[in-house]
């Protein structure tokens, strides 16, 4: 079946994100941070299925499949999927219906905008709205995109979906602190390398997960000039945990990529 959000945003139930800004005056964000201390030290693991689908793992056995759209399987059938409707390479109108929670990125309903706000397990599941380009036409849709960020074992974890904008100090502010990026590179079906780019040094995570398309890889990593580290997974799986992220950016490029 397809899952509903447990509380709609400001609602009194709705969960707290220990990732979440707080914002104290724009654009000077403090972000709320974990002690590791505090946080069980267990790990998610992420596979990279293909184009801009990721399968994660959460200690508790929640299994999440990101912009799913059928064509990438993941090695079971996830508990909840994330899907935007950029291309039909990011979503899917007949998902498994063994699928507990399908999570879409925009709303059907003209003038509103997707909000989730999910505790499935162990895991948070929230999203941050953008603007897409409307395919066929090029025209601006509003909240066509959702990032969908996954709060799990004291970790972070944001996949920018199909994002075609640079992001405004509230989008900053929305997100939070991520400590795990998936970000689309392409050169331009979603944004150029230049913009793109400035997201990532923004949001500073500590790993950078590249996705979408890997023709322009190699401008996008040159785009910061050293300043991150690179390297690529040797394995299939990635296996993090709060305690093993590194001290430093690094841009880690999923075996398969």
């Amino acid at each position: 079946m397809t899952g509903t959000a447990l509380a709609q945003s400001g609602g009194a139930n709705q969960p707290v994100s220990q990732c979440q800004a707080i914002a104290q005056g724009l654009p000077h964000v403090v972000f709320a941070r974990f002690s590791p201390a505090a946080v069980k030290d267990e790990p998610v693991k992420i596979s990279y299925l293909g184009h801009s689908t990721f399968f994660l793992e959460t200690p508790g056995g929640v299994t999440i499949a990101t912009d799913y759209n059928g064509w990438y399987q993941p090695p079971v059938t996830p508990v909840v999927v994330t899907m935007n409707k950029a291309h039909s390479t990011h979503y899917t109108l007949t998902p498994d219906p063994a699928i507990r929670y399908v999570l879409k990125g925009w709303s059907d309903v003209p003038g509103e905008k997707a909000d989730h706000d999910v505790v499935v397990g162990d895991t948070y599941i929230r999203n941050v709205t953008t603007d897409i380009r409307a395919f066929g036409s090029g025209a601006m849709e509003h909240d066509g995109n959702s990032i969908f960020i996954f709060e799990t074992a004291g970790l972070c974890i944001g996949h920018l979906g199909h994002l075609h904008h640079e992001l405004t100090d509230a989008h900053y502010a929305e997100i939070g602190r991520l400590d795990i990026l998936m970000v689309p590179v392409d050169g331009g079906l979603t944004m150029g390398l230049d913009s793109m780019s400035r997201v990532v040094k923004r949001l500073n995570a500590s790993i950078i997960l590249p996705m979408h398309r890997p023709g322009l890889l190699d401008r996008f990593l040159d785009m910061f000039d050293g300043r991150f580290d690179v390297a690529r997974s040797e394995t299939d799986v990635v296996t993090v945990s709060l305690n093993s992220l590194p001290k430093r950016p690094l841009i880690l490029i999923p075996r398969g990529f």
